[in-house]
Parts: C-alpha cells; structure tokens; sequence
C-alpha cells in the first residue's frame, strides 16, 4: 500500500479504511459579553418564556432579570479572572394565592441550571405535610428524604408559615426548621430553597426565626391581579383549551370579575381558573341537554354569555 502523504517517516501506516484521528479542537474561549453568556446557556429564551406565560407582574419579571444579570455578570468576572463568590440565591416570595409564584420558582429553576449554579435544575414543591411527621423521630426522616430529592435544584415550600405553630408545644415544626438551616447553609452551592406564603404571615415567620430570614438573599413580592389582567389570563386560558367567550360571554364575565373581587377568598388566577372550569360545566350541560341535535365545531368551542351569567355571583346586589 503506498505511504499516505501524511505519513512520518518509521510512523506506523493506518490499515485502508481505518479513521484518521483529526486534530485536537482548540480550547474554547471564555465568553467576553453578555450576549455570549446568554446564547451559550439559552437563559434568555427561560426569560422570554417568563415574560410570555404570565400576564402582568412586571416588578416581579424585573427581579428575575436583576438576578439573571447578576449571574450572568459573575460568569464573565470568573471568565476574566476576577474573584466572584458563590452569591446566596436562596429566596421567599410573598403574596396571595394565584398570583404565579409556582411558575415563577419553575422558570428560576431553568435559569440556575442553564447559568450553572444548580446541577440539575428541576423544581420540588412542598409543603408542611411533606416535611413535618407527626410523632417523635417522623420529622427528620421526612424532611431529609425531601432535601435528598430536591438536591441540585430548586426546592419551593409553599405555605412555609405553617412550618412555625408556637401555639402546638408538641409541634415538630421546628426540627424541619432546623434541618432546613443547616442545609441552606453548607450546602448551597447544591440548592436552592424558595419558601412562599402571604407577606404578614412569612414576616411573622421570619421574626421567630431570625435565623432562617438571614439566610435569604432575595425577597420578591407578587402583586395582585389587576381585573383586566384577570380578563386577560382567563382568555389565555380558555385559548390554550380550545374555547372561546362570545363578545356578550366576555362582557359578562368582565361584570362576573368585578362582583366576585368585592368577594372574600379571591385566589386570582387560581380562582379565574376555576370559574372557568363551572362555565365549562354548564357550556356542557347546554349542549348535553339536546341528545340528538347536531353539534357544530364552533358550538363545542363556544362559552355563551349563559353560561357565564348562571353563576351564583350574579345573584349578589352589585356595588
């Protein structure tokens, strides 16, 4: 076989068909802008996603930027040698129910992933019942088995006031407290913990554990829903399952949201959503009380002003 033009001089000639080795690729360079930082770990398409799910909350999307930047700038600190220490990126978000902390905490996870402060970037939601035992040696098991899941990402305890019942001197709350310290503390580098609840309760939480509030870098507030965000969730909502309102069903519902705010235990969207899910119901049971007439496409997918005005809501005297 003749000598490859390659080929060294007494080096061992490759047998015909075998691979030639290609040449080692050269190192990569360190990112130098942000713009590198952000295509190489695709942290702004979680932004985008963020600012396209959820209606409204702008100081609370501003925030994750705030802190998406400042991870992004400490990869380009490290990049250029300069020293950049491990920021606490442990978290508490307050605010009423339904106001997004969930998906919030879901899209941070992806950004601590994508900016490699958390290995695996998944999300552990809890609460009190998954941590706290109910009699002497339940806690710490339980608490621990979660901790061991949650590992390399995110965990979000919900309700985290719950964890502190003074008034229950037999309550085991506080062991979880305790194992929960310990944990944020020498193993941060390793999880992150978001704890959520409304902004009185945690603020009382956290003045009977002086220790765990020192140990969150980062407090977020989400505001309440305006109605015509409300408006706006539920037509997303109704989109993302094949409905629609007619322009009478949509004026009645923007009536139904303005009666039902003057309401005790608005939850906002969770409770747009669940209204949602009665007038499906009823959009139903219309269609289900005629057997054999004929259902057009567009009649399945329609919400009638019917279906809204049936609610009990409208049985109250307006304001």
């Amino acid at each position: 076989m003749p000598r490859p033009l390659y080929a060294i001089p007494g080096a061992p000639v490759p047998p015909a068909g075998a691979a030639v080795p290609s040449a080692a690729p050269a190192p990569a360079l360190p990112p130098t802008t942000v713009g590198e930082v952000l295509a190489g770990s695709q942290v702004q398409t979680a932004i985008d996603e963020l600012e396209h799910d959820l209606v409204g909350l702008a100081p609370v999307k501003q925030r994750v930027r705030d802190i998406a930047a400042l991870l992004v700038v400490d990869r380009l600190r490290l990049a250029h040698g300069l020293p950049a220490q491990q920021p606490s990126l442990h978290m508490c978000f307050t605010g009423n129910p339904g106001t997004g902390k969930t998906t919030v905490a879901m899209r941070m996870a992806q950004i601590l992933h994508r900016l490699g402060y958390v290995r695996q970037g998944h999300l552990v939601a809890v609460t009190r019942d998954d941590l706290v035992g109910q009699y002497i040696g339940h806690t710490a098991p339980k608490t621990r088995e979660v901790l061991r899941k949650a590992m390399g990402g995110v965990l979000f305890i919900d309700e985290a006031y719950y964890l502190y019942r003074p008034e229950n001197e037999r309550d085991y709350g506080q062991e979880a407290i305790e194992i929960l310290l310990q944990v944020m503390e020498n193993q941060r580098e390793d999880l992150v913990v978001i704890l959520a609840g409304s902004a009185d309760r945690m603020q009382t939480f956290f003045r009977s554990n002086p220790g765990l509030s020192s140990r969150i870098a980062h407090h977020i507030e989400f505001p309440d829903y305006s109605a015509a965000e409300l408006q706006a969730i539920a037509r997303r909502m109704l989109d993302g399952l094949h409905y629609r309102f007619t322009p009478g069903a949509e004026a009645a519902f923007a009536e139904y949201l303005r009666r039902r705010l003057a309401q005790p235990h608005f939850a906002n969207a969770r409770s747009v959503r669940n209204a949602l899910d009665r007038m499906r119901l009823r959009h139903a049971s219309r269609l289900f009380a005629a057997p054999d007439r004929p259902l057009r496409r567009d009649e399945l997918q329609t919400i009638e002003e019917a279906d809204v005005r049936a609610s009990r809501v409208f049985d109250a005297p307006a304001d």
